[in-house]
């Protein structure tokens, strides 16, 4: 039997996190107080995460590295599992370069199972940056 969807834009915007509330939720996990006033450590820390390579197969389990996390899913300390890995990246096709989305290099193709009604229990692909995500354990 073929279960059918119907979700609205808004609805499905609003599930994966793009809607009117503030992008602080992203951060939660991760208060500003914690780098204890010294920005410039903080950013060269982020900096050497970021360009941390892991070298990732289908079926690997991962999570955001700490602090890098872009997106509302996986949620934080979650696993997602590697679908594929591109060879040739696709970009986001965001045309403000106001946004964390422009031009970013999508490379990892990630399946998590949705936990947000009305899909709960749903296994759901996404593309992501590699650079952003680390073996879980």
């Amino acid at each position: 039997m073929t279960r059918k969807h119907h979700m609205s834009s808004r609805q499905l915007l609003d599930c994966i996190g793009l809607n009117d509330e503030p992008l602080g939720k992203l951060f939660e996990e991760e208060p500003l107080e914690y780098l204890g006033g010294d920005l410039g450590s903080a950013l060269q820390d982020r900096f050497r995460q970021f360009n941390q390579v892991h070298r990732f197969k289908p079926g690997d389990l991962v999570t955001w590295k700490p602090g890098l996390q872009n997106r509302c899913a996986p949620r934080h300390g979650k696993p997602a599992v590697v679908i594929s890995i591109l060879e040739q990246p696709v970009y986001d096709n965001d045309q403000d370069s106001g946004t964390t989305y422009f031009r970013e290099p999508l490379d990892l193709v990630l399946g998590i199972i949705w936990d947000v009604e009305p899909h709960r229990g749903d296994f759901i692909t996404f593309y992501f940056d590699s650079r952003r995500f680390q073996p879980w354990e």
